[in-house]
């Protein structure tokens, strides 16, 4: 079947659909949100065409009061300027959501530049030793920024999250009660956010998007590339700078600096933890299934009975899951086997601890990076 060009995708993939999920929020409950809805493409008729002819922002805005709302008091007008920010904060979210949907759809994820077509070219050139040897040695260090204006609170993020699923399945029920949620959920808290109130907004994307989807990149690796053999080289790093930017934030303290550093920490134990749970309703054989009880009840409590103590060591985890690789393998068939590969993967990408902090420093007017020893 002939593959439609990028541009007619997305406009049937995420526009068409944008333009179907966007009108169903003129059928929520909320006061006044219709006329919201349709004086919004109105103003903005009027703000395109006042900017066109270099009129001021307060000689458009007066032209559309007296046209469309028939000279309205200035509390009005205050008050409906304000719903047109709730409205387009939505309707941003809301294409969010869509785009995020339909990307595997729009864009090729196994062409040009991919994991894959790296590994085909490889190949095909008798190159694959040679590629070997280069990730056995190459690293990539992403750096997670942060500021207060740039990402969503996060029952925001987890409305979008859900919102994604629900429009991929095309779940028009679930779509219509999470945008209700969507209209009640404010988007700006009362308080200023703390640099940790930051770093756990970012922590989020580390728990939700890098944690599965680096640990994935690294299973194709160790599959697809190494023939299944350990990978010592984590290939990728994460640098995180909230909580540890002492010139670009007074607020950031050493208080603040370290409860951050246990924030990465705590979290990515979390992370472990839920996957351990989940391995344990798969590897349910003998020996096995004690090793995985006694993993699961040293990271439970080093996480939620903690009090900064660690009851299990990085390398006796690592020691631990070896040790069920192998019994699996010897008696079991490998039964299960990618599963916890995919595990054993992101604890040698991750550690124990999620990113290691990039502290700045201003009294050295230098920028280095600290791993926080957790």
């Amino acid at each position: 079947m002939y593959t439609l060009p990028k541009i007619e995708r997305f406009n049937q993939n995420v526009l068409s659909k944008y333009h179907v999920y966007n009108s169903v929020f003129l059928t929520l409950p909320f006061d006044a949100i219709d006329n919201t809805g349709v004086l919004l493409p109105l103003f903005s008729e009027v703000c395109e065409k006042g900017f066109n002819k270099q009129e001021t922002p307060i000689q458009i805005v007066d032209f559309f009061n007296k046209k469309y709302l028939d000279n309205a008091p200035e509390w009005d007008r205050i008050d409906l300027m304000f719903r047109f920010i709730q409205y387009i904060e939505r309707q941003i979210v809301l294409f969010d959501a869509i785009e995020d949907a339909a990307f595997p759809v729009v864009n090729n994820l196994e062409g040009k530049g991919s994991l894959r077509d790296i590994k085909e070219t490889a190949e095909s050139k008798g190159k694959v030793e040679v590629f070997r040897q280069f990730l056995k040695n190459f690293n990539v260090r992403t750096v997670l920024t942060a500021h207060p204006t740039q990402f969503y609170p996060g029952s925001v993020l987890g409305i979008i999250t859900d919102l994604t699923d629900a429009i991929r399945e095309d779940d028009l029920v679930k779509i219509k009660q999470l945008l209700s949620q969507l209209g009640k959920t404010p988007f700006i808290k009362k308080q200023k956010p703390t640099p940790f109130d930051e770093a756990v907004s970012l922590v989020w994307y580390l728990e939700n998007v890098f944690y599965e989807t680096s640990g994935a990149m690294l299973s194709y690796i160790q599959k697809n590339i190494f023939d299944g053999q350990d990978i010592q080289n984590p290939i990728f790093n994460l640098g995180f700078w909230p909580g540890g930017d002492r010139d670009g934030n007074p607020f950031v303290t050493t208080e603040i600096t370290l409860q951050v550093a246990d924030r990465l920490r705590t979290s990515i134990l979390k992370s472990y933890y839920k996957d351990i749970r989940k391995l344990k309703r798969k590897l349910t054989f003998y020996q096995v299934d004690t090793l995985l009880a006694e993993l699961e009840s040293k990271i439970y409590r080093s996480v939620f009975y903690s009090q900064g103590d660690i009851f299990i060591t990085l390398e006796e985890f690592k020691n631990k899951l070896n040790e069920i690789k192998k019994i699996i393998i010897n008696q079991h068939q490998s039964l299960y086997l990618d599963d916890l590969n995919d595990l054993m993967n992101k604890v040698t990408l991750f550690g124990f601890y999620f990113a290691s902090l990039d502290v700045r420093q201003n009294s050295f007017e230098v920028f280095f990076a600290y791993q926080i020893p957790l």
